[in-house]
C-alpha cells in the first residue's frame, strides 16, 4: 500500500479568527466576567493589562481593534469557560469555583494563577481544565 501524500500548505496551528469573531468573543468575554463577578482591575489584567477606558467602552458594546495578543487570551477565556461547564453541570458552581482555593495549585485559586497576567497563565489554566476533565 502507498500512502499518498498530504498537502499542508496553508496551514496554520491556530485557526485565524476574523474580525467579526473578535467582537463576538469581546461581547462573550465581558458578560463572563461578569458572571464571575470580577473587578475591573481583575478583568484588565486577564485581558492583558488592558486601558480601563478600553475596557469601559468594551463593557458599553464599544468593540475597537483586537490584537492578535488579546484574540488568544479571549480563546483561552472560551476555553476555560467551556472546561468549567463540562466540570460543572450548575454554571453557577463553576463560575465560584474560579475564586475557591485549591489544592491542585498550591492553595491559591485559578483566578489567583491567572491574575499573575500572563498569557502562558490563561493557557495553563485551560490545560489544566482540560486533562482534569479527561480531554488530553
Amino acid at each position: 500500500m502507498q500512502l499518498q501524500p498530504v498537502d499542508i500548505t496553508g496551514h496554520t496551528e491556530n485557526p485565524r479568527i476574523s474580525d467579526e469573531e473578535a467582537r463576538a468573543l469581546a461581547r462573550t468575554v465581558v458578560n463572563l466576567f461578569r458572571a464571575w463577578g470580577l473587578s475591573d482591575g481583575e478583568a484588565r489584567t486577564l485581558l492583558g493589562d488592558m486601558a480601563a477606558r478600553t475596557w469601559a467602552r468594551w463593557k458599553e458594546g464599544d468593540i475597537g481593534r483586537i490584537d492578535r495578543d488579546l484574540r488568544m487570551r479571549m480563546a483561552h477565556l472560551m476555553g476555560i469557560h467551556k472546561g468549567l461547564r463540562y466540570l460543572f453541570r450548575e454554571p453557577a458552581r463553576g463560575y465560584a469555583w474560579i475564586r475557591k482555593p485549591n489544592a491542585a495549585f498550591g492553595g491559591h485559586s485559578a483566578l489567583d494563577v491567572m491574575l499573575r497576567g500572563e498569557i502562558s497563565d490563561l493557557a495553563l489554566m485551560r490545560e489544566w481544565l482540560d486533562a482534569e476533565r479527561g480531554a488530553w
